[in-house]
């Protein structure tokens, strides 16, 4: 394309500007990721599982083998990223995103800067095909914006290394924009790229925008009217694309040197991506405040929680105690009564004194007056039955005492206290300054 700029253009200056957007999304990435702090790492200590927002959006661009989907990419980011030509270049998944440095990955390295795809592995054969570039560009929102160029697709006996329907598919649905790209040199009717774009529809048509690419080549207005014509009517044929409100702007790369009469709609496709991007930032913050409740109110039920088997445990101990008291009391007190019955009045009162010795001697005075109104030939059956009771008393203690609950340690307590007043003073304070901030780039002074 030679209306593209070099690749000169990203220079440290550039990479310094920040714009609103990035650097709401940026802090709101921080507060999830922070190594002492971080929500993720908050909520994982409560067994929550959190995932930090993404920095950018997603757009995935697909449609069949040149249809200029690589060169749209290479248009945004104004630098060579992708090739692009008539042949099938893009035969894998390739995301292409805005860093610091100049930089191709493989596919391992391509999963770890994006953890949410990592899913993608359960589709056999991809990771051989996935890969992503890095460029030091910041025009346009790129630095918004990861692109995810998807292989062409074509009918007949193309044969995939992968499951590229299934794919993509996926790849869709964890996207923020689907742009599918219809060409009008033949093969705009490609039933593959038709049965993929139907599936989407099915699951998130909300993010299908469609464009008819390379517009500037399709002939005459008549001619480019017969292209989409025939597009809308084989869309119109399939129940989940027959929508109303359905739009395909015309778009094609602009070339100074060859001038179209055609309207390029291609602002719109960039104006569709910034709409996206605040929608984005707004969805986060969102997000940050929901996940903000969610960790107060999870900490909030762990302390209740804790409280009611605080309060179980009590109880659970007081029934242990008791019936292990009586389990070892009531035997006890039972053979010190045919002990004591051996020995006189004047005899224990020397040993313990009158007044213990006149306490013991009622106590095994009850015990000795029960057992002689026992039948002698019923003594037996009434000393087995009282030791079964008394072993029942030590086992209802043992299985009391095991009955409790595991309770939060003073530490444990005093670090969700810490972690909810971290949130609800700094967390959630900065939340606002950020969605102040952000409003008052688009709202008049006088709204606030």
């Amino acid at each position: 394309m030679s209306g593209r700029k070099p690749r000169s253009v990203a220079n440290p200056l550039e990479s310094a500007i920040t714009t609103p957007s990035e650097k709401i999304l940026k802090e709101c990435h921080t507060l999830y990721v922070d190594s002492e702090n971080g929500l993720v790492k908050i909520a994982s200590s409560l067994g929550v599982r959190l995932l930090p927002p993404r920095k950018k959006i997603i757009v995935m661009i697909m449609g069949n083998h040149s249809a200029g989907k690589s060169s749209f990419i290479n248009w945004y980011a104004e630098e060579h990223i992708q090739k692009a030509g008539v042949a099938i270049e893009t035969q894998g998944f390739t995301f292409v995103t805005s860093g610091r440095k100049r930089e191709s990955l493989t596919g391992n390295a391509t999963l770890h800067l994006y953890p949410h795809f990592r899913p993608i592995l359960e589709f056999k054969g991809v990771m051989d095909y996935l890969s992503a570039e890095i460029s030091t560009s910041k025009q346009k929102k790129f630095s918004l914006v990861t692109f995810v160029d998807t292989p062409g697709l074509v009918d007949g006996d193309m044969v995939y290394p992968f499951d590229v329907n299934t794919a993509i598919t996926w790849l869709g649905e964890q996207a923020d924009l689907v742009f599918v790209f219809f060409d009008p040199m033949g093969q705009a009717l490609c039933k593959r790229t038709l049965n993929i774009v139907e599936k989407l529809s099915e699951t998130c048509g909300e993010k299908l925008r469609f464009y008819l690419s390379k517009a500037d080549e399709a002939g005459k207005d008549t001619d480019r009217q017969r292209v989409m014509m025939q597009i809308v009517q084989e869309l119109c044929r399939r129940p989940g694309l027959n929508k109303c409100g359905f739009e395909m702007p015309t778009i094609y790369i602009p070339n100074p040197q060859k001038p179209s009469r055609c309207v390029n709609q291609i602002d719109v496709v960039c104006e569709t991506i910034e709409k996206t991007i605040n929608q984005a930032v707004q969805k986060t913050l969102d997000q940050l405040e929901k996940d903000c409740d969610l960790i107060c109110s999870t900490i909030s039920s762990r302390l209740e929680q804790d409280r009611a088997h605080v309060t179980r445990n009590k109880s659970f101990r007081l029934h242990s105690f008791l019936c292990g008291a009586l389990g070892i009391f009531l035997p006890a007190l039972f053979i010190l009564s045919f002990i004591v019955n051996t020995f006189s009045h004047e005899q224990m009162d020397e040993l313990l004194g009158e007044g213990p010795s006149r306490t013991l001697y009622i106590f095994t005075g009850i015990v000795i007056y029960l057992w002689d109104w026992i039948p002698e030939d019923g003594q037996v059956v009434f000393v087995i039955v009282f030791g079964a009771f008394c072993y029942l008393l030590l086992f209802l203690a043992k299985y009391f005492a095991g009955q409790g609950n595991k309770t939060l340690t003073k530490k444990e307590k005093r670090t969700m206290a810490e972690y909810s007043n971290y949130i609800q003073d700094i967390v959630k304070t900065k939340k606002g300054k950020l969605y102040d901030w952000y409003l008052q780039q688009c709202a008049a002074e006088s709204d606030f």
